[in-house]
């Protein structure tokens, strides 16, 4: 059987006075407490809002409103995913 060949070049190591000191990603600070507490509120009042306004046969949470409780519901629900997407 042949015997494989030992490579002849060095394998490359980069400059050490080049590379970074610091990464962007080590300087954020961690999200506050209050974000994903209120994001999950957010996602629940728009659940709730939505199956009142289901259940009521559409007269709750606000009659006059009529098809935009629709919006108010899903709006909240979108709101949430929109702070979620800053958590960190």
């Amino acid at each position: 059987m042949p015997k494989s060949q030992v490579r002849k070049k060095k394998v490359y190591t980069p400059p050490t006075d080049v590379r970074p000191t610091t990464t962007a990603s080590s300087s954020r600070k961690p999200s506050p407490v209050w974000l994903p507490v209120t994001a999950v509120a957010l996602i629940v009042v728009g659940i709730g809002w939505l199956v009142l306004y289901y259940l009521s046969e559409q007269e709750y949470p606000v009659m006059a409103w009529g098809y935009w409780n629709l919006a108010v519901g899903f709006g909240a629900m979108v709101a949430s995913l929109a702070l979620l997407s800053r958590w960190r």
